[in-house]
């Protein structure tokens, strides 16, 4: 390691809950590279389901919401009224860490919400320590801010319209004091500019251990989706259903949903090699949106089709790559689905001739990462 200072060792890591599937792989690779480059990491989250998975760093979990649906929700309303949920946690959790007998050189907050980087904040003040925050997702990427909610009865509109509202304003705080900002797209770094200069592009990118190519022969041509589906993606899917009825021939459309077909975590990447296309679904009324699962099918190598272009960040990186084509139009969609029918009748396989793999690495993240550390 070059260029850093003998005395930074210590990282103290907070996050939103890990949650299944994936359970915040950004995070977690992050937390994984820098403690095998010597740094000491604490992970600190907020207590939510148990965490399966493998990890080489000490991990803090602070219980905040728990009890009855009255239990969350008085304290759903007091925190709009008093950011309470930012400041219970951080109160909590440095009685936790016994912050006066330890010494962090770093805090590193990753989030999309308020929460927690206005605990991330409090304790980094309290530690004396540089505030880096790494933001994995604006509400202004998408409108309304739908896929970032679960609650969406008619009669939550009012607290979810105000919950954004004050969501933002207490974010923009944060993000105009941190030391410095780590963000996923060249759309979300100008975006932040706004309120904070010191801004990093880090992508999300892919682990290569898992998501790398292998050619597997195939009986069947299959176009997949893996991930979570949003009601601003029907659109999308309902264009590229029309493609394959048109075309007439034997494809294939799988869908993976957390809902409906999921695919365990630890076997995404055969389930993303043994696919013949990768469908990626947006719309060109988000910003700046290069889904995880974008990278992890460039990693693989395969085909990626994505309806319809962003005319953005997404469309621009696949273009640049030759990862595969995003297209708004049924026509360069059926193209683009014979092409590779056909270099699937010819090897029982597809693979794409991708650029620039190794930027997209996680392991490349990290090491922007750590420059910043």
């Amino acid at each position: 390691m070059t260029n850093r200072k003998s005395h930074t060792r210590n990282i103290l890591v907070i996050t939103d809950p890990p949650a299944a599937p994936g359970y915040l792989p950004r995070v977690r690779y992050i937390c994984d590279y820098l403690v095998r480059r010597g740094y000491n990491v604490t992970l600190l989250t907020e207590k939510y389901e148990p965490l399966p998975f493998e990890h080489s760093y000490n991990i803090v979990t602070i219980p905040i919401y728990y009890g009855s649906t009255i239990d969350w929700a008085l304290k759903t309303v007091w925190t709009l009224l008093t950011n309470w949920h930012n400041s219970a946690f951080a109160k909590k959790a440095l009685s936790t860490i016994n912050y006066q007998l330890s010494t962090y050189d770093a805090v590193l907050c990753s989030a999309f919400s308020d929460f927690p980087l206005g605990a991330a904040k409090i304790i980094a003040n309290r530690l004396n320590t540089p505030l880096i925050c790494d933001i994995r997702d604006l509400d202004e990427q998408v409108e309304n801010s739908s896929y970032q909610y679960h609650h969406k009865t008619w009669w939550t509109m009012p607290f979810r319209r105000l919950y954004r509202a004050i969501h933002i304003r207490r974010r923009n705080a944060v993000l105009s004091q941190a030391d410095a900002i780590t963000t996923v797209s060249p759309w979300h770094v100008g975006f932040i500019r706004q309120f904070n200069q010191n801004v990093h592009l880090v992508y999300n990118g892919y682990d290569d251990k898992q998501f790398y190519p292998e050619d597997i022969q195939s009986e069947r041509f299959t176009i997949s989706y893996i991930g979570s589906l949003f009601n601003w993606q029907q659109p999308a899917l309902t264009k590229v259903k029309q493609a394959i009825e048109e075309l007439q021939l034997p494809v294939s459309l799988e869908m993976h949903t957390p809902q409906s077909n999921p695919v365990p975590h630890d076997q995404l990447g055969n389930a993303i090699r043994r696919s013949s296309i990768m469908l990626v679904l947006t719309s060109p009324d988000t910003h700046g949106m290069m889904t995880t699962k974008f990278f992890e099918a460039f990693g693989c190598a395969k085909p990626i089709l994505c309806v319809p272009s962003d005319k953005g960040c997404l469309a621009d990186t696949i273009q640049s790559t030759n990862a595969g084509i995003a297209t708004d139009e049924i026509s360069e969609i059926k193209q683009f689905i014979v092409a590779k029918y056909r270099e699937w009748q010819q090897n029982g396989f597809t693979r794409q001739q991708t650029r620039q793999r190794e930027a997209f690495s996680r392991e490349t993240q990290c090491q922007q990462l750590e420059a910043l550390l």
